[in-house]
């Protein structure tokens, strides 16, 4: 099977139509293009979300945190705390270590395993810290049979009972809202895992620019001003990009879409690195962005602009049909496929493959930053 999350009919057939078991008390159970689940307690909600990053890069365990915080944001809910799984491979050396930031230099002070789990939990605790969270607990191991890390993050929130946003609630005549871009997350992966095959042939500023989207990951706060100003529906852009996150919401609300692709705003970085790699930023994995739909937008974005938080309307919800508007052209909007960081790290890989040049134009574990997103 290609690498990334199961496609939407896959999911249906093979997770979602194993679970049988449902509580009164679950008010958003597993679904396509849910982030969260939602459990009633009252006057209030506990939010629940989980996510994994696989692979050795700098800033992993921040990344964890931040991700996962962004579903729970999703749903209207403050985020209070997060889980976190941390499994080790058996078999470590230095290599592994360096893309994670640890600093080798001088004598170790214990073995590489506890060099590992403490850059990473240290790059959790300063995501929580910028979060104001907690970190509640988890789990760390050494795992036989790991080629590369696996962080998985679980994060619980709270919000007011009825002021909870799922993804399923966009109705016909919803205006669609964007934050900040196309591609944000994908563009950061890339920069970073092929620095030196892009400083080859972009502009070196352009490639720092692009490993610092990192910067704009958290969502956390549009999304508590989308659910208190009147949001309907909510999805955080992730695997797929905005048109897979489109596509999900559409699904999850059974309603159809009109997406104005030309107005979805892409940074000349994010540009720049997938015209190199021939891929599409509007399918590119682009965690900072969240899709919010609301029947009345001027609320939002006024917010949204106090906060300094760029924010553009890029299409509307209709009753049925899926629709793309590109230069005056009408395409259908289909499921999403495989995310197009996948592509541009296959097709590298192949070139290095294939490639008579030194194989230091590459970095040591591309591509292996990432892991499929809800």
């Amino acid at each position: 099977m290609k690498s990334g999350k199961l496609p939407p009919e896959l999911l249906k057939t093979f997770v979602l139509g194993r679970i049988s078991t449902k509580r009164p008390e679950v008010i958003v159970h597993a679904g396509l293009g849910e982030d969260s689940a939602v459990i009633d307690f009252g006057e209030w909600a506990c939010v629940i979300s989980t996510d994994p990053i696989t692979g050795a890069r700098k800033d992993a365990g921040w990344l964890a945190v931040h991700v996962t915080c962004n579903d729970v944001a999703s749903n209207g809910a403050e985020p209070i705390g997060v889980l976190i799984t941390v499994l080790c491979p058996e078999k470590l050396d230095r290599d592994l270590l360096l893309p994670l930031g640890v600093d080798l230099s001088g004598k170790e002070r214990a073995s590489l395993h506890l060099l590992m789990i403490e850059r990473i939990m240290g790059d959790a605790a300063r995501a929580a810290s910028e979060l104001g969270i907690e970190i509640l607990g988890g789990h760390t191991e050494i795992t036989p049979g790991l080629p590369q890390p696996i962080i998985s993050a679980t994060a619980i929130g709270k919000a007011p009972r009825n002021r909870v946003i799922t993804s399923s609630g966009a109705n016909p005549g919803d205006l669609l809202i964007l934050t900040k871009g196309a591609g944000i997350e994908g563009t950061a992966i890339l920069a970073s895992d092929f620095e030196r095959l892009l400083k080859g042939a972009l502009r070196p500023d352009v490639v720092e620019g692009a490993k610092r989207f990192t910067e704009r990951i958290s969502v956390v706060k549009e999304g508590l001003i989308a659910s208190k100003n009147g949001a309907s529906a909510m999805h955080d852009v992730t695997e797929g990009g905005v048109l897979g996150a489109i596509y999900e919401m559409a699904e999850a609300s059974g309603v159809g879409v009109e997406v104005w692709v030309d107005r979805i705003p892409v940074a000349a970085e994010t540009k720049e690195i997938c015209d190199f790699f021939s891929i599409d930023p509007m399918k590119l994995i682009s965690s900072g962005s969240m899709l919010i739909s609301a029947p009345k937008t001027d609320p939002i974005l006024s917010l949204l602009k106090k906060e300094g938080i760029e924010a553009s309307i890029i299409g509307r919800v209709v009753p049925e049909g899926r629709v793309l508007i590109k230069n005056g052209n009408k395409e259908t909007l289909y499921p999403p496929e495989s995310d197009e960081l996948w592509k541009a790290v296959s097709g590298a890989l192949a070139s290095r493959e294939s490639s008579t040049h030194d194989s230091s134009t590459f970095e040591s574990v591309p591509g292996q930053s990432y892991a499929g997103r809800e």
